[in-house]
């Protein structure tokens, strides 16, 4: 997802505790984000689309485009609307991305939306083990909220700009909240009187969990330790409704289920907790263990969707932003909603909790009495318990085997002998309100490259240089990316100012390049962490592959996802071939003697 290390800590940040102020602080410091050049983007759109289409194809494109962005276009009437929309908002572009790129899509949370970050596997087994770093965990994450609301965070770096912070303080009290045509995010944390409990999941129950002391201080690790004592003495057996399973399901479906679900008085107080909690905390009965490597697919599996209805998937409330994994086995991690949260900050949450792991409680508990953890009960009638058993059925058809390799990804004609779209996460926190952009990665130089890679008759010195110019290419998109100079989500902006102004939308958006080159059959992206932590989501496609990528100092680790599905994808095909490929590549990268 980001280009270059992202670096806590240039420089800090300290705002006032007002939230207004707070907001002001959190995105001033960077630059709102340019429109781009309307002639550079159509330039380079069908510079993307060069690779990807036979020569009648891309003619007929590109005559599209001419009457599109040519004297008497559409475009640079639509062009203007987006510049005057950049004067008057903090960002032309983040509202209609989030609510074109999730909040609108009607496929189900898990797997097609949701990432979740696996992490190294602790060094205990069992569940007194369990609820001590449970405890750790949940002391971390309110340390590090604090500093947020404080304003002791650091701000973060990226090839020595600032990047904005905004998306911090919103990762708390909020929950996406689904609606028949298009959902929304409800954010609790900047009320007058914001949250104070967390929600805890165990064995499908939901308790509310209070995690401030009554003059507002933090609870110690030792008071949050009696608590979840307590919630697992009130949990012990399995509940034989999985209401969480309910949130995994189509968002449609997920939204009528949701109104029936509200209409009891119980019901919506209970779900009104869950979705104003601070975040959540899954506790997990142990990952199958079969063997070392599938053991790692299965734990990031866990964290991505829960392992099905026979396993942990109805200890999760899908909609939630923040859900933190901890299994009886070691296994831990974190799942996140994207319509709000985004892989560096919450991987920055993450290593402040890592680092806060290793120091000791710093406070003594209070000898005061605390009240017991509330059980949030649900009125299944019915309707609802069939809601219930559908969402199982249809969680457990959808979930799909995640395939994790220790391997870097390179190219993946060698699978499936072409060039497909395939896009890289790029960051675009530099500005205002920003959150990411599409590298489109397939360029003329990569596929020059690509045909002579496996070909003997060209020599060694001649695929050099052909590498050097592929690099090159890249690294130029990269920086126009960088710049706020990408090409897709203008293209996007174009399309929907069209329907705001009440026009039809432009044919080039209707032409069947546009949709073949926006059908990313491979979205990649990196999340740099200083541990061994696995970002994992699933594909874009229904026949496409996702690949996230953590390098570190030595190796780098991946989570490769496909849908079983498809007969066209594989997994643990495109694992293999990437390594032979890759080593290949590295004999020829390495100096002749």
């Amino acid at each position: 997802m980001i280009l270059g290390k992202i670096q806590p800590g240039a420089c800090r940040a300290w705002l006032s505790r007002a939230s207004v102020r707070q907001e002001l602080c959190f995105s001033s410091s960077v630059p709102p984000q340019p429109v781009p050049p309307l002639a550079q983007t159509l330039q380079g759109y069908l510079r993307t689309l060069e690779p990807l289409l036979p020569p009648d194809e891309l003619s007929h494109t590109r005559r599209m485009v001419h009457e599109f962005g040519g004297p008497g276009g559409l475009a640079a009437r639509l062009q203007k609307g987006l510049e005057k929309r950049a004067r008057h908002a903090n960002s032309w572009i983040t509202p209609w991305w989030v609510q074109w790129a999730y909040l609108e899509s009607r496929m189900p949370l898990p797997v097609h939306s949701n990432p979740a970050i696996s992490l190294p596997r602790r060094d205990y087994n069992g569940w007194r083990s369990q609820l001590v770093f449970a405890s750790k965990l949940i002391a971390g994450v309110l340390d590090f909220k604090d500093k947020i609301k404080t304003g002791q965070l650091p701000v973060d770096y990226m090839r020595g700009k600032p990047l904005c912070m905004e998306l911090y303080p919103l990762l708390f009290s909020s929950c996406r909240i689904p609606g028949p045509k298009h959902d929304y995010v409800a954010h609790h944390g900047r009320s007058r009187r914001s949250p104070t409990h967390i929600t805890v999941v165990r064995n499908y129950q939901f308790f509310q969990l209070e995690v401030y002391n009554s003059d507002g201080s933090r609870m110690t690790e030792s008071q949050i330790h009696g608590q979840l004592l307590r919630i697992r003495a009130q949990s012990w057996k399995t509940d034989k409704e999985p209401m969480g399973i309910l949130t995994s399901e189509h968002r449609h479906t997920w939204g009528e289920a949701y109104n029936r679900l509200l209409r009891d008085k119980l019901n919506k107080e209970s779900v009104r907790l869950i979705e104003t909690g601070l975040f959540s905390l899954c506790l997990d009965s142990p990952v199958m263990r079969i063997s070392d490597e599938k053991y790692a697919s299965r734990k990031a599996a866990q964290v991505l969707h829960g392992g099905g209805t026979f396993s942990n998937s109805g200890n999760r409330w899908f909609d939630k932003t923040l859900q933190f994994v901890v299994g009886e086995d070691g296994s831990w991690g974190l799942l996140y909603e994207a319509a709000t949260a985004e892989g560096p900050p919450v991987a920055n949450l993450l290593h402040h909790v890592l680092e806060y792991c290793e120091k000791p409680d710093p406070k003594r508990a209070p000898l005061v009495p605390l009240p017991m953890p509330k059980k949030l009960y649900f009125h299944i009638d019915r309707e609802i318990k069939r809601d219930i058993e559908h969402a199982k059925q249809n969680l457990d058809m959808y979930v799909s085997p995640l395939f994790l390799r220790s391997r870097f990804v390179f190219e993946t004609r060698a699978v499936h002998a072409e060039v497909g779209p395939a896009c890289d996460i790029a960051s675009q926190r530099m500005f205002r309100g920003g959150r990411t952009e599409y590298i489109r990665s397939p360029t003329n130089e990569t596929l020059k490259f690509i045909l002579a890679f496996g070909d003997p008759s060209v020599t060694r010195e001649a695929k050099l240089e052909l590498f050097r110019e592929a690099v090159d290419a890249y690294s130029d998109l990269t920086l126009k990316v960088l710049k706020g100079h990408g090409i897709d989500l203008h293209l996007l902006g174009l399309k929907l100012q069209a329907i705001e102004e009440g026009l039809s939308i432009p044919k080039i958006f209707m032409d069947t390049a546009y949709g073949l080159a926006t059908h990313w059959k491979l979205r990649t992206g990196q999340v740099p962490a200083n541990t061994d932590s696995v970002m994992c989501f699933g594909p874009l496609v229904p026949d496409g592959y996702a690949i996230c990528y953590n390098p570190q100092s030595d190796h780098v680790h991946f989570s490769i996802t496909a849908f079983n599905c498809c007969e066209e994808t594989n997994a643990e095909t495109l694992a293999v071939t990437l390594k032979d490929t890759l080593c290949q590549l590295q004999e020829l990268l390495q100096p002749t003697v």
